[in-house]
């Protein structure tokens, strides 16, 4: 019996174990990811969309430049959807509402963007 098999065999399965081992982490985080977009809702404004890109929309208003695009109206702290004329409270269920700037799409009400104009009364 030859040992060639054997060491090759054996190698294989050493590989196969590192494969596995470097491939879970990586799954994980690809689910991780997953879960997290799954909380927002299908028609929800994606980051890459052109209006989105344009009016710098964030739907985390945490992590837009609210400083260096402040609106006038309320201090950039207190800016968000939630508080802004666009929004349409009408639209949509939790956090995700409509706005008139992104027709049939679905914006955060803890978001943001460069449109942003203090709702009247």
């Amino acid at each position: 019996m030859s040992d060639t098999p054997m060491s090759k065999s054996r190698r294989d399965a050493v590989k196969m174990m590192l494969g596995t081992a470097v491939a879970i982490p990586v799954i994980n985080l690809i689910g991780v990811g997953s879960v997290r977009a799954a909380d927002a809702p299908a028609n929800a404004v994606a980051a890459d969309d052109p209006t989105a890109v344009a009016l710098k929309y964030s739907a985390d208003a945490t992590k837009a430049d609210r400083a260096g695009a402040a609106r006038p109206g309320a201090a950039p702290a207190d800016q968000h959807c939630a508080n802004c004329q666009f929004m349409q409270a009408d639209q949509g269920s939790g956090d995700w509402k409509g706005c008139s700037l992104f027709p049939g799409k679905l914006i955060n009400v803890n978001g943001w963007c460069s449109s942003w104009t203090l709702k009247a009364g």
